[in-house]
């Protein structure tokens, strides 16, 4: 509609303008006005007439009270100026006039015909509104007006309905509801995307897509809706119908009119928009390129890279968005899409940044397009992930393919770190689809609407499936799919996963035993391999876990690369590390971050954005930045210490180079000598494609007695039908009546030791169906759901209340107040603890002091430690050419002047006397779980045969045995001491099997819900929990000996503990082996990092250091004295 340009002198306020409203009234300049009115000149009535002025609050250097012409905040010198134009909104003009400051006369039409009229309400076609816009305050909220208008203005412009409440539907039928809330700061859990092309609706009415408007406006036909009867397969669009038109080659329709100068430049600089309005991230032809500030690569959010690689096209919408995009699609995402669309499940198993994300999504997100599903749905594809950090990632890509395609699904995200608000909100209204883990979904099952909620998803995705198959976690997810396959028989099923490998047994466990295939995608992305090696290599330690000294040379290979992850195994080692670069480089503090999961959840949140953004050059992390988090800009990752696996390193190699076509680097720093070989070890082992396998769990009753409460807890069950449904799981198909009728009885009766408490009494039957009727035991229930069981914790927290993070009770109950130590980067001071909350200040001094966390240490792997054992055998035939190799090679030649180097058939045992006793040192190369079991057996069955004491030290190479009277094992390991016969006997025997259990048992009470570990804000201590735990077991043990949980018990420890099943395997590998003694003067290159391990129990850090330096200087004048002599020998040949 035309609007009159006001005539000069006239002045119209700036945000008057941007909420597209006319002034209400004049002001005569120069008049006597009382305050808080303005007078209108009315020259046909010859007077004033009064209006009021709205006022704004006095502050700082706000308008004055009661000053008409600061009533409105002032804007920036006028002048006549465009909107930016955003996703959704049409370009529009915002006159600013200018003036003299003097008389202000209204802008209606009859403006100029000398007298006063009153303005229109708003704009044209808009409801007249009862009360104006409140108008904002001065300061930032004017700058966002004057970026995108006032939010009733932009709701008018959209045609009006945005404005008639928050949780209103628009008033035509089936249309979705108008609000964003990506919009909104804070809420970025609901990602609305956009729609594209939506089709006029019936009777010619006006649509309410600002695309389709612009298409009548310029003569071109709107896209009609899709057909619903169309062929699936195909994966028609909606807007198949629009005329084909020539590209131009800046990438806009040939012949189109230009709406808008910012858009041109826009579509210069960027190149055409994909369907869905996501500006396409690179391509030749197809325009410009994504150039995000944080990125210097070109590549798509959800793991494409900017080149086009080889592959099958693929047809429809999905084809024309990956096109736009400049992509094509891996033969393995074409073959999964039309495996999902013919109704199949299966398993996808592809490298790491090869696009496993979108091989999954795509397939439900086709079926909704080929169906027509323009408009929002229920919860429709549900998500499950392993960790937080991975789910608010997973999030954010797919959304950004849902908006791509233009399809108008919500991506809901819920894990432990959503907040209570947005879990309400999504209970009332389901997102699209939503990403979860499993002890949320559990959570979800626990809910009486769990049903209603739940049982329209018709796809389940289970990302890094890989690491639930080997834990309860696994199981979990398990008796979950279980449930929702029940109420919904046709629900599809796929999984993901990069480094496995028993792929055919995880396939069986996901889909319960069900039809299904394997999709085997790309494994030849390139993975660079390689090892740090100081200059001075002869120097090197001998033992050790930290690797500081390899601190110069990590310094160097963070300087040399824009965006580094440096990863270690344990959270003490990361805080270690974090320090030590920042007092090796302090410039760098700000860009240097430090991320575990013990620490606050807005501190992670933090640094996962800026290794996003690009804004961090370097991350000291653990495992919780292990999996398929997509950190572009990072382009190499350092491993602090040996990997100890061939999964755990291509998984961590993968978080750089994360798209295909790049390159992933992954760099192996060790911390003592022999870590050289393991690094050599791995890299030949992930050379030759031997990936650990996953060990899914048997039977886990503990789990069985939750997860029946849990469904108790939400609709209730019936006893046969649960029954059958808990059977149909693998991991439970084995079930026998009578565990069933025990697990039954525990959760309603208590058992027969616990029969007497109530407490213990939580579900009851009515009429036949199994619920909770106890409110309090149903909110207790599910602050316990899960299986991941910790120590107790205590929240470190400074005074003026910023969290820190978390640390075990066990480390603050060693602290006194006034004691400093360093957590989350920060050097703090304890002041005091009260109620599970350490309350600390900024340290006064140098603080040394790191907390520990239980757990932690891995294992070799027994890929890995095959690869070793290779290794050193080549070394000895001189087919090891690896340049870690010639980095130990003084070391190794000491060994061998002194000693030996086993071969692969081989079991070296070397004997040596020392001030501190006799020695036997066992070098199986086994790993560090089966020695501590063969070790535990081989001393046992020594002082069986003559009576003894011995102290033990083992590490992932071997195991000590020592004592005060000396011993030898020649004769009995000739006599068949490395038997396997009675292995299971002689090892509960030989260790403390009572008192193992009952440690053990701690986790089995907390998973069965025997134990409650206390409210939020109130949990109870770890003593209180083990004094808990242990009566619990000690009254099963004397009143209830065949309790089914002590049997579990004693089954963990013996494979999570001593990894039985592989004990027992290398016990007949020695049993066949060639024995080789060795008496020593001292204590060879390979006994010094088991004696070191021995002494780290005794001794404090500082002592331990002091003696480790004299030891390493001894060892180094005796190599040095073998070298020159064997030089000599060389000489002389």
């Amino acid at each position: 509609m035309h609007r009159p340009r006001p005539r000069a002198g006239c002045f119209r306020s700036g945000l008057d303008a941007l909420l597209r409203r006319p002034l209400r009234a004049a002001v005569a300049g120069g008049a006597s006005i009382p305050d808080g009115e303005v007078r209108a000149p009315a020259r046909a009535a010859g007077g004033l007439r009064r209006i009021p002025v709205r006022r704004f609050p006095r502050s700082g250097g706000g308008p004055r009270r009661g000053d008409p012409a600061r009533a409105l905040p002032r804007l920036p010198r006028p002048r006549a100026r465009r909107e930016p134009v955003g996703r959704g909104r049409a370009p529009h003009r915002i006159p600013v006039v200018g003036g003299d400051g003097g008389a202000l006369a209204p802008l209606g039409r009859g403006h100029d015909r000398g007298r006063a009229r009153r303005p229109r309400a708003g704009l044209v076609g808009e409801p007249r509104r009862r009360n104006p816009p409140r108008l904002p305050r001065p300061g930032r909220g004017l700058l966002r007006l004057q970026r995108r208008g006032h939010r009733r203005a932009r709701d008018a412009r959209r045609g009006g309905n945005r404005a008639r409440g928050r949780d209103r539907l628009r008033r035509a039928p089936g249309k979705r509801h108008g609000r964003d809330p990506a919009r909104r700061r804070g809420r970025l859990h609901l990602l609305h995307p956009r729609r594209a092309q939506l089709p006029l609706r019936e009777g010619g009415e006006r649509p309410r897509h600002r695309a389709s408007r612009r298409h009548r406006r310029r003569g071109v036909p709107a896209p009609t809706r899709a057909r619903p009867g169309r062929d699936a397969r195909t994966l028609a669009p909606a807007a198949r119908d629009l005329p084909r038109r020539r590209r131009s080659p800046r990438g806009r329709p040939a012949g189109a009119p230009q709406a808008h100068q910012g858009r041109a430049r826009a579509a210069r600089r960027h190149g055409p928009r994909p369907p869905g309005g996501a500006r396409r991230p690179g391509g030749d032809r197809h325009g410009g390129r994504l150039r995000p500030r944080h990125r210097r690569h070109r590549g798509h959010p959800c793991g494409h890279g900017d080149r086009r690689e080889a592959g099958i096209r693929v047809t429809g919408p999905l084809e024309r968005w990956f096109e736009a995009c400049g992509w094509r699609a891996f033969a393995f995402q074409r073959e999964v899409w039309e495996a999902y669309l013919a109704g199949e499940s299966g398993l996808v198993h592809s490298a790491t940044g090869t696009g496993k994300t979108l091989a999954a999504f795509l397939g439900p997100a086709a079926e909704a397009l080929a169906q027509g599903e323009r408009e929002s749905p229920s919860l429709r594809v549900l998500w499950i992930t392993p960790m937080r950090a991975l789910a608010g990632d997973t999030a954010q890509s797919l959304a950004k393919a849902a908006e791509g395609l233009g399809l108008a699904w919500t991506v809901g995200l819920r894990t432990g770190d959503t907040p209570a608000a947005e879990r309400a909100r999504q209970a009332k209204r389901p997102p699209s689809v939503l990403v979860t883990t499993p002890e949320s979904l559990a959570l979800m099952l626990s809910q009486a609407e769990a049903r209603e909620r739940l049982g329209g998803v018709r796809a389940v995705i289970v990302d890094e499936w890989h690491e639930l198959l080997g834990n309860k976690r696994g199981v979990q997810v398990e008796l979950s799919l279980a449930r929702l396959r029940r109420w919904n028989p046709a629900l599809r099923t796929w999984g993901l996963s990069a480094t496995l490998g028993n792929l055919d047994e995880a396939l069986e466990r996901l889909l319960a035993g069900g039809p299904g295939r394997v999709v085997r995608g790309v494994s030849d992305k390139p993975v660079v391999i390689d090892t740090l090696i100081p200059e001075d290599v002869e120097r090197f330690p001998w033992a050790g876990h930290l690797g500081l000294a390899m601190l110069p040379e990590v310094v160097a290979a963070l300087e040399a690369s824009p965006s580094t992850l440096v990863f270690t195994n344990t959270r003490s080692q990361a805080e270690i590390w974090y320090q030590a670069l920042l007092e090796a480089r302090p410039d760098w503090a700000g860009v240097v971050a430090l991320h575990h999961g013990s620490l606050d959840a807005e501190a992670r949140a933090w640094v996962e954005a800026g290794l996003k953004e690009g804004r961090l050059k370097a991350v000291v992390a653990t495992s919780s930045l292990d999996l398929g988090v997509d950190f572009s800009p990072v382009e190499r990752v350092l491993q602090i210490g040996s990997p100890k696996g061939v999964a755990r390193l291509l998984q961590r190699a993968g978080r750089s180079g994360h798209a295909p076509g790049r390159t992933s680097r992954v760099s192996c720093v060790p911390s003592h000598a022999l870590e050289f070989v393991e690094a050599a070890a791995a890299r030949r082992a992930a050379q030759a494609g031997r990936i650990e396998s996953r060990r899914p769990v048997e039977k886990p009753l503990d789990l069985l007695t939750q997860h029946l409460v849990t469904i108790a807890a939400g609709d209730g069950f019936v006893e046969e039908d649960l029954k059958a449904e808990v059977r149909s799981t693998r991991a439970f198909r084995d079930l026998t009546d009578a565990e069933w009728r025990w697990a039954l009885d525990f959760v309603t009766r208590g058992g027969e030791s616990l029969k007497a408490y109530p407490e213990y009494r939580k579900v009851e039957e009515v009429d036949g169906w199994h619920v909770v009727r106890d409110a309090d035991i149903a909110r207790r229930h599910r602050m316990s759901v899960g299986t991941i069981v910790s120590d107790a914790s205590v929240e470190v927290r400074y005074f003026n209340g910023k969290r820190l993070g978390h640390v075990e009770e066990s480390f603050v109950a060693w602290l006194s107040p006034g004691d400093s130590f360093v957590f989350a980067g920060h050097a703090v001071e304890l002041f005091r603890l009260e109620n599970m909350v350490a309350l600390v200040r900024p340290a006064r001094a140098r603080a040394s002091t790191v907390p520990r966390w239980q757990g932690g240490r891995s294992p070799l792997s027994n890929e890995v430690a095959e690869s070793v054992r290779e290794l050193l055998e080549a070394h000895l035939e001189g087919r090891a050419a690896e340049p870690e190799m010639r980095a130990v090679e003084r070391l190794l030649r000491l060994q061998r002047s002194w000693s030996r180097i086993p071969r692969r058939h081989e079991l070296l045992v070397e004997q040596c006397e020392t001030r501190e006793g006799h020695h036997a040192f066992f070098y199986p190369f086994e790993g560090r779980h089966v020695h501590v079991g063969m070790s535990a057996l081989l001393a046992w069955r020594l002082a069986r045969a003559r009576p003894a004491s011995f102290s033990m030290a083992f590490n992932d190479y071997g195991f000590e045995l020592l004592s005060r009277e000396p011993f030898e094992p020649g004769p009995a390991l000739r006599e068949g001491l490395l038997s396997p016969e009675n292995l299971l006997d002689d090892v509960l025997a030989s260790l403390n099997a009572a008192e193992l259990s009952k440690r053990q048992f701690r986790e089995i009470a907390r998973v069965a819900g025997l134990v409650f570990q206390g409210y939020p804000g109130q949990p109870r201590t770890a003593r209180q929990v083990q004094a808990t735990s242990g009566l619990l077991y000690e009254v099963f043990a004397r009143w209830d000996a065949g309790n089914p949980l002590l049997a579990q018990a004693e089954r963990e420890v013996l494979e999570r503990e001593l990894e039985f099943s592989r004990l027992a395997a290398a016990m007949r590998r020695l049993g066949n082996a060639s024995v080789v003694l060795r008496r020593t003067r001292q204590p060879t290159p390979f006994a010094f990092p088991l004696m070191v391990a021995r002494l780290r129990e005794k001794l404090s850090s500082e002592k331990l250091a002091d003696r480790v330096r004299r030891m390493q200087l001894e060892y180094d004048r005796e190599a040095d004295e073998a070298m020159a002599s064997d030089a000599q020998a060389e000489l002389f040949e």
